[in-house]
């Protein structure tokens, strides 16, 4: 592509001051002419160092902005991030990774030439250091078993179109087509976001040559969190919308949680029950042993640690989605859905 299009690259972020540099730096040293680039860093109130960090950059270079989102949240953040654009392509990254060189031209290439309304490529999940459970988290986030058929995380070998796509790159278009991010989910407005491009016959396109690199939460409390957290969003959204805007995938831990449970509070009643208890655990456990042994050349210890952690990432994601569908079952009769 000979004219460049100029392309808006949309960063929310809070409290990223160990990151935010790193990942400034691999979008301003991507290789996009930057006369063609703007960047767009909305800040959800940080009360950290970053703010100092990027005034640095804008004191600097002009295609760098600096605009606060007094809303704190994700979807809020874009959406404020595309009101001030000005850009024909607009990409939306997390402040929490790098990109490697390429990363903007492969895409905006790719939307034209596959006619693409979305593009992204691979996120390699690294650990934010070295601990063991730092590697461990890392190598289940990686797993096709830990996260499902997300071929974003778990890779793929060609390009290929898909559902989702992490850094999407979006025509503007879509934007005016299908309308601005819900601000009523917090973390999962991407993924409603790419539904209701879908449904419009838009084309979301994923190629693994384009690759970024995601610091991913390493103690095990964190871990934990973020997943409730994650399975909490991928229900609770049915409070605000007409539809779940999440993949089977999101919802096979809530199954899988639901199953468990309900099967040892019943096994009081019926012996049956225990036994069906017992063979969900044990198709689990040898699933999830078989996926942790090909780790095994990483150490013996890895391949012995990886099921718990499967386990808890699984459990804690399922709890979470039990809880978010407690609660909409609760207030559904008293919420305006879109």
């Amino acid at each position: 592509m000979d004219n460049k299009p100029l392309v808006s690259v949309i960063i929310p972020f809070r409290n990223e001051e160990k990151y935010i540099a790193g990942c400034i730096e691999s979008l301003m040293n991507n290789g996009y002419p930057k006369e063609k680039l703007e960047l767009l860093l909305i800040d959800g109130l940080s009360t950290d160092k970053s703010a100092g960090i990027i005034k640095s950059y804008t004191e600097k270079y002009s295609f760098i902005k600096y605009i606060i989102n007094q809303k704190r949240v994700f979807p809020a953040a874009v959406n404020i991030g595309y009101n001030n654009s000005k850009g024909d392509i607009i990409m939306i990254v997390g402040a929490h990774a790098m990109y490697n060189t390429g990363y903007i031209s492969k895409n905006v290439q790719n939307v034209y030439l596959y006619n693409a309304d979305n593009t992204g490529g691979i996120l390699n999940t690294i650990a934010m250091n070295e601990s063991f459970t730092g590697k461990i988290i890392s190598m289940v986030l990686s797993s096709s078993f830990g996260v499902g058929n997300a071929t974003f995380r778990t890779g793929s070998d060609k390009i290929t179109e898909t559902d989702t796509v992490f850094g999407g790159c979006y025509k503007r278009s879509v934007f005016e087509k299908i309308g601005l991010f819900n601000e009523n989910l917090v973390s999962t407005s991407d993924m409603d976001f790419n539904t209701r491009l879908k449904k419009k016959g838009g084309r979301i396109i994923l190629d693994p040559s384009v690759q970024a690199m995601y610091y991913t939460r390493s103690t095990f409390a964190r871990f934990i969190k973020n997943n409730f957290r994650n399975g909490f969003w991928a229900v609770y959204p049915l409070r605000y919308t007409k539809y779940i805007p999440v993949r089977l995938r999101h919802l096979v831990p809530l199954i899988f949680v639901s199953a468990l449970t309900g099967c040892f509070a019943l096994s009081f009643l019926s012996v049956t029950f225990f036994y069906l208890f017992l063979g969900i655990l044990g198709i689990y456990l040898a699933t999830s042993l078989f996926f942790s042994f090909k780790h095994i050349s990483k150490g013996i210890h890895f391949s012995l640690f990886i099921p718990l952690f499967f386990f808890m990432l699984h459990f804690a994601y399922g709890i979470g989605s039990v809880c978010a569908l407690f609660v909409v079952a609760v207030t559904y009769p008293f919420t305006n859905k879109t």
